[in-house]
């Protein structure tokens, strides 16, 4: 019996991941910079032995159904052939993150994932290599394997795409980070199909390949600069044109709802009103408020004045993965 244990934290995109030039290997069409976060996390435990005849996995305590352990399945067979092992597992995990609610659970899960089996399997991964394993389970899980400001480099092979940490002298232990819970369901067309479809058909596309590299290398020169403005209006029009391109997919969607766009107005007003503070959104309808930590509670208040105390949580820059030895039986 092999077991190990890892807590792996969510990240939030500042400059979003949209978009594969390689669904099988998950390579990403655009390079992306995300910031670990310390408010959402996943625990996950992982038992490899004789005694199993499948794999089985449970989340939150509950047994998962074929579709959903399919696709711990197909990461767990990756895992194997590059650790030589022949044994199935069991997968005990729980989310600290509303599960597929457009907060990233997939990118804790998956790099949780990875790190409890590098540890039950004692496969001695390093944290660059580790991304790469983790980038298999689901792209955007290879920046959660690192703490603070992250990039995921795209490559362009196996070998090439993994995530690296960015240097900022902790500046981002100055920041926070919002979240405006507007819906913490399951939502209806996935990050993975929004994905496809976008890159498929959204006549918008292109214009966002054209524009997302410059993005990048703008927001490396506000957080080296510790330029707080530069950071928030590169990542919000970086979001705003994620968004515009599934608008021109065939058919059109949009991850956005009513409460969305009040709580994308909120920010501008509160930020005219000399709150510094900047919108970003992931796929999905929560809204994500990026903001100085001094003025974190301030502007909290003003969001309450129209959300409800428990939509709102807010959470500061998070560390790496974490692994511990042994696993929940």
């Amino acid at each position: 019996m092999y077991e190990g244990k890892a807590r792996a934290y969510t990240n939030i995109a500042l400059i979003k991941y949209w978009g594969k030039k390689d669904e099988e290997l998950i390579l990403p069409m655009n390079n992306s910079l995300s910031l670990t976060l310390d408010g959402f996390y996943t625990e996950t435990s992982v038992i490899f032995a004789e005694e199993f005849s499948q794999d089985e996995f449970f989340l939150d305590g509950i047994k998962q159904n074929a579709a959903a352990t399919q696709k711990v399945s197909r990461f767990l067979s990756l895992v194997r052939q590059q650790a030589d092992c022949s044994l199935y597992a069991k997968v005990t995990s729980k989310n600290f993150v509303p599960t597929a609610a457009g907060l990233a659970s997939s990118a804790s899960g998956l790099a949780a994932l990875a790190g409890a089996c590098n540890e039950a399997l004692q496969m001695n991964l390093s944290e660059k290599d580790l991304s790469r394993l983790a980038r298999r389970g689901s792209g955007s899980a290879c920046r959660s394997i690192f703490g603070g400001f992250v990039e995921w480099e795209k490559g362009i092979s196996d070998a090439t795409s993994f995530a690296q940490p960015i240097a900022s002298d902790h500046w981002e232990d100055e920041l926070a980070m919002i979240f405006i819970l507007i819906n913490d369901q399951q939502k209806d067309i996935s990050s993975r199909d929004g994905m496809k479809r976008t890159v498929a058909t959204s006549s918008f596309y292109p214009g966002w390949l054209d524009s997302v590299d410059e993005d990048l290398q703008k927001i490396k020169e506000a957080i080296q600069k510790k330029d707080f403005q530069g950071l928030g209006e590169i990542a919000e029009g970086n979001a705003l044109k994620m968004h515009g391109t599934t608008l021109a997919a065939v058919p059109p969607f949009t991850y956005w709802s009513p409460q969305s766009l009040t709580a994308m107005n909120m920010v501008r007003s509160i930020r005219n009103d000399g709150l510094p503070c900047y919108f970003t959104m992931d796929a999905g309808p929560n809204v994500k408020v990026l903001c100085e930590r001094k003025n974190a509670a301030a502007i909290v208040e003003q969001l309450q004045t129209v959300f409800d105390s428990g939509q709102l949580v807010t959470a500061y820059a998070g560390p790496g993965i974490q692994t511990f030895k042994g696993a929940d039986k």
